[in-house]
């Protein structure tokens, strides 16, 4: 089991990996007027329990942006970073303390920009090959859930935009339910791009089936 589970994990990241490489990300022009703060953000994978799922934060109540949403990990730019991806496996480390050695960076989808705040977002898609004990920055970060990539498949989602009343506005967003958890704006809709991408290049079947094809 334990040889198969590493099987579908590199399965996982080799058709992720190409599928995002095969492609230019669309890159959101900036220009001094927009007043644009840049972020760069982690959307990770891994497998757990034979399911591929996506690890995504639940934000506090005390940090300055975003308040109680669900999220990426990541942050904005620092000056002293040198590249998006390394603002991104900061963030990432300082947030939910998972060590840069244990992510492999496989590509980076399109830029976004968030509905509630005025920030430009970079994502890059990478592979938790190792889980750290999570070592959480409880100011920023209330918890981490793990939801199975199978929710956000396009036969699967609920495809119709939401709308949610978040600091007394109301957006149109599409958005997905986990639970008692709600995914919306950015997030969401940085999701709905990576599924686009990597369309139907991946199968998601629980490990059990995968051993019956490897």
């Amino acid at each position: 089991m334990l040889k198969a589970a590493m099987s579908y994990q590199k399965f996982l990241s080799m058709n992720i990996k190409e599928a995002l490489g095969v492609r230019d990300p669309q890159i959101i022009k900036d220009c001094q007027q927009s007043g644009y703060r840049h972020a760069g953000v982690l959307l990770p994978i891994l497998v757990e329990g034979g399911l591929c799922k996506v690890l995504l934060t639940r934000r506090t109540d005390r940090v300055a942006h975003h308040k109680g949403q669900i999220s990426f990990p990541g942050g904005a730019v620092d000056q002293g970073d040198g590249s998006i991806e390394e603002t991104v496996l900061r963030e990432t480390y300082e947030e939910i303390g998972l060590s840069r050695e244990h992510i492999e960076i496989l590509g980076r989808i399109d830029d976004a920009l968030t509905l509630a705040s005025n920030y430009l977002i970079h994502p890059l898609v990478g592979h938790i090959t190792a889980i750290d004990d999570f070592a959480i920055n409880k100011a920023e970060v209330a918890g981490i859930i793990k939801v199975p990539l199978s929710l956000f498949r396009r036969e699967d989602a609920e495809r119709r935009p939401y709308s949610v009343e978040y600091d007394g506005v109301e957006y149109e967003t599409p958005a997905y339910e986990y639970h008692s958890d709600l995914i919306w704006g950015a997030t969401a809709r940085m999701m709905e791009n990576f599924m686009d991408i990597i369309g139907n290049k991946l199968c998601l079947p629980l490990l059990q089936k995968y051993t019956m094809f490897s």
